[in-house]
């Protein structure tokens, strides 16, 4: 009896580690940036200055209307407008969008990764190698905006001073 509640530990034990096993490969070919591959078929890089990038990362999509157009190359610090410099690869079949467009950071979800969202503008000229994009929204900053609200929360919770008779 003993023995057979061994091997069904063992087996048990063997099964779980395995699914463990399993699970992890998923989630790593999920994370990967699978889209780095862009660098094989023609592209075009076009740059963009943010106030801050929030976790932008290297390999973080570019989207337009939701559909992932390019990836995020480079992230550097322009030390003359002291913001960050982006550098966006797009793919050259997205070559028609308009010179006017801005970037904005977004956040994938609740609790996702950020990515840059392009919105068209209405210029007839349109963005091609080495340009830069002037209309740019940084990412939004969870911290900073439950810092403002508990600024605000304590401010109006102080009783105002009594004014003097």
């Amino acid at each position: 009896m003993a023995r057979r509640t061994s091997h069904t530990l063992n087996m048990g034990t063997g099964l779980f580690v395995l699914l463990g096993f399993a699970a992890l490969f998923f989630l790593t070919t999920q994370t990967t940036n699978r889209g780095l591959t862009i660098g094989s078929r023609p592209h075009y890089d076009v740059t963009a200055k943010f106030d801050n990038v929030g976790d932008l990362k290297v390999g973080s999509p570019v989207s337009m209307s939701g559909v992932e157009i390019g990836r995020v190359v480079t992230i550097d610090f322009d030390l003359k407008d002291y913001k960050a410099l982006v550098v966006m690869r797009l793919d050259s079949k997205y070559s028609k969008i308009p010179s006017d467009s801005d970037a904005s950071i977004y956040t994938q979800g609740l609790l996702g990764g950020k990515f840059i969202g392009l919105t068209a503008g209405g210029a007839e000229t349109y963005l091609k190698d080495k340009d830069h994009i002037d209309f740019t929204q940084s990412a939004f900053v969870l911290e900073n905006l439950i810092g403002q609200f508990l600024a605000s929360f304590t401010k109006s919770a102080t009783p105002a001073p009594e004014k003097p008779k």
